[in-house]
Parts: structure tokens; sequence; C-alpha cells
């Protein structure tokens, strides 16, 4: 008589095989990859997976508007012409300030940074930047900001810095124009013996902010002396421009920026 299975008797999980593959064997299989969709699932896939297939093979990948309720996003692939869907519960209740160095920088409502590599895969780390200071908010508006309760509010004034109208939160959908409209970093966060620094042009500000990575997180507010706000800001070789929207241009060393 055969013997009824036993509830409490559980399967041994199945070792992970894919982390056990040749890494020549990797290397030719991605090298045979028919598009830049299958290259991006095959560099989730697992940590051996994402080395073997060096992020310079991709073509230029432009991140789509995405819904801050739902885990997925979307890619638009230009060499192909297609458009690329991905889950990932990272974006979840954020806002995307830029893509730089292959990473997504996402804010939140408190108006804390998260940067994120989307095609690292599952065992990608990120990387939790220190949430905005009162000192980066009276920066970044040209109207009151607070923080009450871990929220931030709007004091909204007239012409005369006297108030105008009820205080009221700031929405998701609002914190870029309130706090950092673009973050842009100086190389990969996630690359060991990498210096990252990132800096973030304000909402409405002649000045910026920067941080170090992985060393020291907090936001540090440097003036441009530019006499209009700054209105882009780009890293091109070693060095750190803001741009203000006559075309002058401040230009800082990321290697140079003084410590708190």
């Amino acid at each position: 008589m055969a013997q009824p299975p036993n509830p409490k008797r559980r399967s041994l999980p199945l070792p992970d095989w894919r982390s056990g593959l040749p890494e020549d064997l990797l290397e030719s299989i991605g090298q045979r990859l028919a598009s830049g969709h299958d290259t991006a699932s095959f560099r989730s896939a697992c940590s051996p997976w994402h080395a073997a297939v060096p992020f310079a093979t991709f073509g230029p990948l432009l991140l789509l508007p995405f819904d801050p309720d739902a885990d997925r996003i979307g890619f638009y692939y230009v060499p192909e012409k297609k458009v690329l869907s991905k889950t990932l519960p990272g974006v979840r209740g954020k806002v995307a300030c830029c893509s730089s160095c292959g990473c997504l920088a996402l804010m939140d409502e408190t108006a804390s940074v998260t940067l994120l590599n989307p095609f690292a895969g599952a065992r990608a780390p990120r990387v939790e930047l220190l949430s905005t200071g009162e000192h980066v908010a009276v920066a970044s508006s040209s109207e009151r900001v607070s923080r009450v309760h871990g929220r931030w509010l709007l004091h909204p004034t007239n012409g005369y810095g006297d108030a105008d109208a009820a205080s009221r939160a700031i929405k998701l959908e609002d914190m870029r124009d309130v706090f950092f409209r673009e973050i842009v970093l100086s190389a990969p966060p996630h690359v060991v013996g990498c210096k990252c620094v990132a800096m973030t042009m304000l909402g409405c500000s002649m000045e910026v902010a920067f941080c170090r990575v992985g060393v020291n997180s907090a936001w540090t507010l440097l003036d441009t002396k530019l006499e209009f706000s700054v209105g882009s800001i780009v890293h091109c070789q070693d060095k750190f421009l803001a741009i203000d929207c006559t075309g002058e241009i401040f230009v800082c060393s990321s290697q140079c920026f003084p410590k708190r």
C-alpha cells in the first residue's frame, strides 16, 4: 500500500545552475544575442551573466514616462526602434530625476534619492542618498518650503513676500520642480574603486548641490556665482559644468569639491 504524502516534507531547492556556467561560454552566448532586448534580459539574470556582457554593447536607451503607482518602466531602444518593458519594483512611489552612468536617479515624496541600475539584475545594490535638508529646500524654491511630519509643504507668497494662500503638500509629480530637477553622476556608483560624485540642478537656483556617493551622502550647496538660475549640468573629462539660461558656464572638478 502506497504511503500517503507527508505534508511536512519539503523539496530541497535546486542549485542555481546559471552561476556555474564557464565564463568563456557566457561571453560566447552574449556575443550571439540577436537584439538589445535579449541582451538586457541576459544581463538581468544573475551577476555572472551581467558581467559577461559589457554595458558598452548596448545602443542608446531612452527612459519613457512611467506610472509611479506601477512596477513597470519602458525604454525606447533607438537602434531597433522598439519599446522595451521591464518590471522594476524599486521605481514604485518615485519619480525619475535622470539617467546617468547607467543608473536611474529616483526621488520620492521625502526628497530622498535612490540610485538604481535597472539592468543589473535582482542582486544589484541600490545606493540610498540622504534626504534633502532644509538648507537645500531653501535654495531650491523661490517660495518658502518646510517639512512637517516627514512631508514637504509649500507656502505660497505674493510679490511682497507675504503669505498669499494656504500651505499645501508637495505632490510627487511636483518634486522635480521644487527640488532636484536633474542629477548627474561622475562615475558608476557600484564600481569598486570609482569615486562617484553626484551633482544636482535645483528647482530654481543659482546654486547647485553635490554629495560624495558612498563616502558622504549628505547634500552640500555650492555657489556657482552665475547671474541666472542653472539650466543644465554636464559632466565631461572629470569636470562638472553648470550652465545658466544665457550660456554662462561654471566649471568645477569632481575631485576638488570642498569637504564638509
